[in-house]
């Protein structure tokens, strides 16, 4: 049974391992280091940022973060979400993101962005199973640290009740 609980500062070393072992796929991020909890905290929304539970273990996270500081952009943020390798292909990456989804739009964000590298086929099915659409992609974004340029496909979903 999987329970979805706030992601908390006590849930953060079991998050940043999930963090590292998707920056150790080369799929994931073009981060390379996990970022200390005070600069993670900063950098996401107080809201809408989850973690799931299986057997007293935090096995996967979800959280916003803003995507500006204009105050119109305040209803659109970029989604992260990541599974611990061991719980990989047990949907729980959809339940994360739908009781996201879910929050998010309580809150009043309309629309939530994502950057998924080409080659993490998985993420972006997830993505496209709840609604999000490709709506392009950056060439060559970013080169990997001793390795290729990545190219970002970018999706978004668009919510049918909040800023319609």
């Amino acid at each position: 049974m999987v329970i979805i609980e706030q992601l908390q500062h006590q849930h953060y070393s079991q998050v940043s391992r999930i963090y590292i072992e998707g920056i150790a796929t080369g799929n994931a991020t073009f981060e390379t280091v996990c970022p200390e909890w005070e600069v993670w905290d900063k950098e996401h929304l107080p809201y809408s940022r989850f973690v799931a539970i299986t057997n007293d273990m935090v096995c996967g996270w979800v959280a916003l973060s803003p995507v500006s500081g204009r105050c119109v952009y305040g209803g659109v943020a970029e989604v992260s979400v990541y599974i611990g390798k061991e719980q990989r292909g047990k949907k729980i990456g959809y339940t994360l993101l739908e009781h996201l989804i879910n929050d998010s739009e309580a809150r009043g964000i309309w629309s939530i962005q994502a950057g998924i590298f080409r080659e993490n086929t998985v993420s972006i099915q997830l993505h496209q199973k709840l609604g999000f659409r490709i709506i392009g992609y950056r060439e060559k974004l970013g080169k990997m640290e001793d390795g290729p340029w990545r190219d970002v496909i970018l999706l978004e979903r668009r919510s049918k009740t909040i800023g319609i």
